[in-house]
């Protein structure tokens, strides 16, 4: 198990390298040239030559990837173009909110979305199983930008409950976020529940036609222990793989929320640094997102090894 477990970790470091290899080059192709960008059409030959020696875009760009890979190992993200301050320094706290938002959601969505999935596979085919599986279908078909401008309608702007603007700062005390952060983090609920509550009715139902499941129907035990008792764990790798794949998606999958909300996440900076042509900026957020999305995704299928002695062994 040790070596299968080693094995996923180094697929997800090899991953993360090929996707930041990706994101780097995927910048560096970008139409127009960084340093005209940053001094204006008034700059001269000579100013110009000496920025791109000074930004080192006359090196090759495998070897300036390098250097930026080394020093994103290291902490060092580089300073930004648009204000010349370290990004790091920049990067953090953002992070930090789009953390506690992402959170939040998911304290949600997790328990709502397993419990209501639970409820449906027990009452397969009944009302509550109907509701939850229309509700569901609703949820997943419409976009989240919508599903936010109608919750800021109805509780904002309507009743009056919550504030549209999701604006935090340092100072805030916890209880306030809590309730300034209420409007986004229940979008994000609404958009990543239904996937997880869909994931664990399909996998408890599937597992309830196996041949142990009919053993435990038959001595007399009630459908409510056979499901949680019985179906429930050995269903539980699937159901964990789609959870953390959503917990990513709070995290990576937040800038349109962000940007409705006026939230100031990694999302809302990304947008920020893409209207002003800030590469290095872009780079640094998109490498936080795929480091989050990695590392969720290969932690739930060292997971779904853990809890599931089937995948431990060769078929």
């Amino acid at each position: 198990m040790f070596r299968l477990v080693a094995g996923r970790i180094g697929l997800g470091l090899l991953t993360l390298f090929a996707v930041s290899a990706l994101l780097y080059l995927g910048t560096q192709m970008l139409p127009g040239d960084v340093a005209s960008a940053l001094l204006g059409q008034q700059a001269t030959p000579e100013t110009l030559a000496a920025l791109r020696e000074k930004l080192g875009l006359n090196e090759p760009a495998w070897l300036r990837f390098l250097h930026w890979l080394w020093g994103a190992v290291q902490g060092d993200l580089g300073n930004s173009l648009a204000n010349g301050r370290p990004i790091a320094a920049e990067l953090l706290p953002r992070l930090g909110n789009t953390l506690f938002l992402a959170s939040y959601a998911a304290l949600l969505a997790v328990p709502l979305a397993v419990g209501l999935g639970i409820l449906a596979a027990i009452r397969a085919d009944g009302i509550v199983d109907r509701v939850a599986t229309t509700s569901t279908l609703i949820a997943i078909s419409v976009p989240e930008f919508f599903v936010a401008y109608v919750l800021v309608i109805i509780f904002a702007s309507e009743l009056g409950w919550l504030p549209s603007l999701a604006t935090v700062y340092h100072t805030m005390g916890f209880l306030e976020r809590l309730y300034v952060t209420t409007l986004p983090a229940i979008t994000l609920t609404l958009v990543v529940a239904a996937h997880m509550m869909r994931m664990t009715r399909a996998s408890i139902l599937a597992v309830m036609s196996s041949p142990y499941i009919e053993m435990a129907t038959l001595k007399g035990l009630r459908r409510r222990r056979v499901v949680v008792r019985h179906a429930l764990p050995n269903a539980a790798a699937p159901i964990i793989a789609v959870v953390a794949l959503n917990l990513a998606y709070l995290v990576v999958g937040v800038v349109v929320i962000e940007v409705v909300f006026v939230y100031p996440g990694i999302g809302q900076l990304m947008v920020d640094a893409v209207s002003k042509r800030d590469l290095p900026t872009v780079q640094a957020c998109g490498l936080m997102f795929a480091t989050t999305f990695v590392t969720l995704n290969t932690l739930a299928d060292v997971l779904s090894i853990l809890v599931n002695p089937r995948l431990r062994h060769k078929r």
